[in-house]
């Protein structure tokens, strides 16, 4: 059976690798299909296995997923942020650090993990009951702070209330996946136009080790990633503004801060299935749709995964960006741009269909203009958290 455990842990790990570094595949999409499949092609397969694949894939694709964000401005759900900060560095040369700073931040999310494991069981299990009732009002909250620190407080204001009102219409829509072209036009699309238009061109990349204190990005993340075990609408990069909100750090901690938030995220929501049977995450919920109610066996089955195959994408994921940074000066990027735009646009047409298309549209000239009204983009977030917040009050 061990033997069995390594290579499916293995596979997760190449599948979690694919879906990182291609936009617009994200884990759900995998999960989905094991889910269908698993009554019909793999039947055979003990679910356990299905279990380990899932949750290697899941932690890898932690890792792995920044590199298309920072390299080609293209988000995953749950690196948008990335974005911001990252691209900079990308135009100054210093893709490869983002990259690290990343990476670190993610590995020290699995050291944390083994770390507050127990008391992290222990303080879900008490209190979800307490933090359910005020879910809609805990929202609202971190709304309120996330405006509060714009200097420009109206134009924030209206891109957080209309990306809100897009996400309202877009998330009762009859299609499938509306969370790939919402975020897409938003976050990816619309910052791919932009670089067309300004013909951005990318200069030699440095390969240097960055200079950053972790511990202090660390501890925002510790602080603010349980929050996204409670709220539902708070994924890894809202976490991540409230942990930089606790711990005030600079540009390269802030991308620590994200990869942390976004492996920790990811490791919580296994825990949050074990210890109150709730899912945040789409792994999550693919193995609870495998195996329902998890027993400690199999929960401490997957702490052991997470572990294994954290440090296996830590290095495989300076490895991938090492090569393209290397490379990428001697790439045409407007040319680069048109391709990785047309990709997205043709996979969120296979998954989502012709209305998931025109939501991809109308979400990218959304993106457009917030990002001319020159605000954070990170206001965007509206389009998940109003809906949430309406969801629990209504």
């Amino acid at each position: 059976m061990l033997i069995e455990i390594v290579m499916f842990l293995l596979l997760g790990i190449l599948a979690g690798t694919f879906t990182g570094m291609i936009p617009g595949i994200h884990i759900n999409l995998i999960g989905a299909f094991l889910i269908s499949a698993s009554a019909t092609f793999f039947f055979s397969i003990n679910p356990t296995f299905l279990v380990v694949f899932i949750t290697s894939m899941a932690i890898t694709h932690t890792f792995i997923d920044f590199i298309p964000s920072i390299f080609l401005g293209c988000p995953d759900t749950d690196t948008e942020l990335a974005i911001l900060p990252g691209h900079e560095m990308l135009k100054q040369g210093k893709a490869y650090e983002a990259i690290i700073l990343t990476t670190y931040g993610s590995l020290a999310a699995i050291a944390v993990l083994g770390i507050i494991l127990v008391p992290a069981i222990f303080i879900i299990s008490k209190t979800y009951d307490l933090i359910r009732e005020l879910i809609p009002f805990l929202l609202i909250f971190v709304s309120i702070i996330l405006l509060s620190i714009e200097r420009k407080k109206l134009p924030a204001i209206l891109v957080f209330l209309l990306t809100g009102i897009l996400g309202v219409v877009i998330l009762n829509l009859d299609i499938r996946e509306p969370l790939l072209p919402l975020l897409t036009g938003l976050f990816g699309s619309s910052m791919l136009i932009r670089s067309i238009k300004n013909k951005t061109k990318i200069p030699p990349q440095i390969i240097s080790k960055p200079e950053t204190n972790i511990l202090k990005p660390l501890l925002g993340a510790i602080i603010a990633s349980p929050l996204c075990s409670f709220l539902p609408g708070l994924g890894s990069g809202q976490a991540a503004i409230i942990g930089n909100l606790i711990s005030k750090t600079d540009r390269k901690g802030f991308l620590a801060l994200l990869g942390a938030t976004n492996t920790l995220v990811m490791g919580f929501s296994f825990i949050s299935l074990y210890v109150i049977s709730k899912t945040r995450t789409g792994a999550a919920a693919a193995v609870q749709n495998l195996v329902g109610t998890l027993n400690w066996e199999i929960f401490i089955l997957i702490i052991i995964t997470i572990f294994v195959s954290g440090i296996i994408s830590f290095f495989l994921t300076l490895f991938i960006a090492k090569i393209i940074s290397t490379k990428l000066d001697k790439i045409n990027y407007t040319k680069l741009s048109y391709i990785t735009l047309s990709l997205l646009s043709l996979v969120v047409f296979l998954v989502s269909g012709p209305i998931g298309f025109l939501v991809l549209i109308t979400s990218t000239i959304t993106g457009i203009y917030c990002i001319l009204l020159n605000v954070r983009r990170t206001n965007m977030m509206g389009c998940l958290l109003i809906p949430v917040i309406i969801f629990y009050l209504f």
